[in-house]
């Protein structure tokens, strides 16, 4: 059985840091993309980043780049979210979720994506 678990979320300042990680278990997913998306009270889920299978491709929605950085540990079947300079927009729900094809560059939509974790609240004062 496929698992999807995150960590890291919580309750920080405006301009605080805090590190999300994604754990997998149940099948390793070196051979696929992984991506971080979220959702804030009252809106649609949206993608943040993503992580190509070899971990040399990346993308991030243009809110977040420069201040967040995404990474992977195929060996602990584990993904990343550093998130920096945190902005009250940023609070959401964070979920972590595995594309459903191996091989190929990052997708951005969320139905691209098979398997997802349950998800860690993220929320930035100001």
């Amino acid at each position: 059985q496929v698992q999807l678990v995150e960590s890291g979320g919580g309750l920080v300042q405006a301009g605080g840091s805090l590190r999300l990680s994604c754990a997998a278990s149940g099948r390793t997913f070196g051979s696929y993309a992984m991506g971080w998306f979220r959702q804030a009270p009252g809106k649609e889920r949206e993608f943040v980043a993503g992580i190509s299978w070899s971990g040399r491709s990346t993308l991030y929605t243009d809110s977040v780049k420069g201040r967040f950085t995404i990474s992977r540990d195929n060996a602990k079947n584990t993904v990343f979210l550093q998130m920096n300079s945190l902005k009250p927009e940023d609070t959401a729900v964070y979920y972590c979720a595995v594309d459903r094809t191996p091989y190929r560059a990052v997708p951005g939509q969320d139905y691209e994506y098979e398997y997802w974790g349950q998800g860690t609240q993220v929320t930035v004062s100001s």
